[in-house]
This record gives structure tokens, sequence and C-alpha cells, in this order.
């Protein structure tokens, strides 16, 4: 059983491995012991073949194959995909019972890649039993990306009524796993948000300073180019919401949601402003918003200082990332 490569360096096998189905496999003692810590220690203490008295390691429980494919691997740390595929699981097994981490490894990896709708419920069970955490964690994702198709199988109707406590755990992974995803998610937007906050604060300033197409500042002449710059898509939504707000009737009472937007997004620049003197600002109201601060007293409630503080964080990301697409003005509108 043993392969020519190893048998024609080695002298007399001098144990054998005796599998369930009464095949008895020869091997060197030293190979098994250098391999293997447990069969080391049982070769200190090891059965006896009757009729011959030599050393015997009984391996019971699993196929006869799987045991050949077991001690190829103690003597070559290899086995075929073939191997594999038909005796991972068992090798799994042998390789937690044994502790022989290189197979551990390899079974790992290989029962990952070959995991089903079939028998990822099985996989579960033994990477739990075998404390393979990264077979478990691969198996219980599987199951949430095909959890209909799993809870069909006999493998899902076995552990409902024999361990409740595996499906229970099923369940709350992938919702947590799903909560988790939301949050990424709702965080990326929140980042994409802020950096288009901050694309808006940068066309602002470039509106009011330099002009842009059809808007400019009061105190100079129409910019005399009129291509768009290269936040145009941004530039083009906030010049449509300053006419309008240069115009609307309802600005002053405040029932204009269109002006309101425009309110927040001039208080937003005077909050995030870092020019020394106010007065330099060409950005409408920016010293009148400090001033008023300034006056009052008044504290800014929690939510607009947050919004304050990563738009601000996103200007410092945004001078290290490549630049992205800016806010439509429907986004404007939104905001």
């Amino acid at each position: 059983m043993i392969s020519d490569h190893f048998a024609g360096d080695m002298s007399e096998p001098d144990v054998y491995i005796i599998t369930s189905g009464g095949v008895r496999i020869p091997a060197h003692s030293h190979v098994l012991a250098t391999a293997s810590t447990v069969i080391e220690k049982i070769l200190e203490r090891p059965k006896r073949i009757r009729k011959t008295g030599g050393k015997a390691i009984p391996i019971l429980g699993v196929p006869s194959e799987a045991v050949s494919a077991f001690v190829r691997f103690l003597y070559s740390s290899s086995c075929t995909e073939e191997e594999l595929k038909k005796y991972g699981i068992h090798l799994l097994v042998l390789s937690h019972v044994f502790s022989v981490p290189k197979l551990k490894q390899r079974c790992t990896k290989g029962l990952t890649e070959l995991l089903t709708v079939e028998n990822v419920v099985d996989v579960l069970q033994l990477a739990r039993l075998c404390d393979t955490a990264e077979l478990f964690l691969k198996g219980m994702k599987f199951v949430g990306r095909k959890l209909r198709a799993v809870q069909k199988t006999e493998g899902w109707k076995f552990i409902q009524k024999h361990d409740p406590w595996l499906e229970l755990e099923i369940l709350q992974f992938i919702e947590e796993d799903e909560m988790r995803k939301k949050r990424s998610r709702r965080q990326k937007e929140e980042q994409r948000l802020y950096l288009q906050l901050n694309e808006a604060m940068e066309c602002l300033v470039h509106i009011c300073t330099e002009g842009c197409t059809t808007v400019g500042p009061h105190d100079m002449e129409p910019p005399k180019k009129k291509e768009p710059c290269k936040g145009f898509s941004t530039c083009q939504g906030l010049q449509l919401l300053i006419r309008h707000f240069a115009t609307c009737k309802k600005r002053v009472s405040h029932g204009c949601s269109r002006c309101k937007r425009m309110w927040q997004l001039l208080k937003l620049h005077s909050s995030i402003c870092d020019l020394p003197d106010p007065y330099i600002c060409k950005v409408p109201l920016c010293r009148q918003f400090k001033l008023k601060t300034l006056v009052e007293k008044k504290k800014d409630d929690a939510k607009w200082k947050l919004l304050v503080k990563k738009v601000l964080l996103a200007k410092t990301t945004s001078c290290l990332l490549p630049k992205g697409e800016g806010p439509s003005p429907r986004q404007l509108k939104e905001y």
C-alpha cells in the first residue's frame, strides 16, 4: 500500500494499520510517529496481531480506501484531487483525530471548493466537531447565499430534528451577516454623500469667486469662457439652485423647500470656511452666519456638528482619493 517511491528507500515495515474492512496496511513506525504525535503515543503501547505478534494500529469507522489515502499522506505530505473528492470528509476527521495539521489545511481548502447544497450541512457539522473555523465560516456563507435551496435538503431536515442549536446558529449568522452588509453599504453611501457635499462646497466657492457659465460674483463681469468646468455636473445643480434662490418670493418667509436647502448649503460653507478674515470670503452670507454664531453664542445641534465634522473629513479624504463624480442637480435638491 506504500508507494514505490518510498518503499525502495526504507526497511521492512514494522507496524500494520488495521481498517474496519479487515485490510492490513504495512507501514513504518518512525514515519508515522514523525507525522503524528497522536500515533507516536499509540506506538508506545501498540496492540499486537495475535498470530504474528506484530504491532498494529486500528483505524476504524472509515472506509479502507480513506485510511490508505491517509497513510499515503503521512509518507508524502500530499493527496490527489480525486482522493479529496472521494474521501475529503473522512480525511478531515482523521487529520483531526490524529493531529495532522497539514492534512487538515489541505482538507479544509479542498472541502471548501467542493461545497454543494446537498453536502454543506454535513460539512458544517463536521467542521464544528473538528474545530475547523475556516471551513465552518465558508460553509456558513455558502448557506447564506443558498438558504432556500439548503432548507429543502435532508441534511437541513436532520438538524431541525436532532441539532436545533446548529440551525439557530446558522440563522443567527445569516441575520448578523446581512446586518453587517447593510451597515457597510450605509457607511459607503454616507461617505459618498459627504464627498459630494465637499465637492459642492468647492464648487460654491468656485462659482462665487471665479464664476461658472451663467452664474458668477456680482462685482465681476460674467466669465467670457463659457465652457463647463471640471465639476460641471455639481456646478450646474448649484447654479440652478442659486438662480432660484435669488428670485424666489418665498425665500424670506422660509416657505420654499429649495431655498431652505440653499440656506443649509450656505450655512455649511460658513461652518467649514477656513479663511482667517470672514470679510474676504465672497460666498454670500458666510460672514453673517459666522457673526450670528458669535453674537448668539448658540451651539449648533449635535447632528449639525457631526455633519460639519464628516464633510471636513471628506475634504481631507478627497485629497487622497481619485476624484469621483459630483452630486447631480437632483441630489442637490434632495439634500
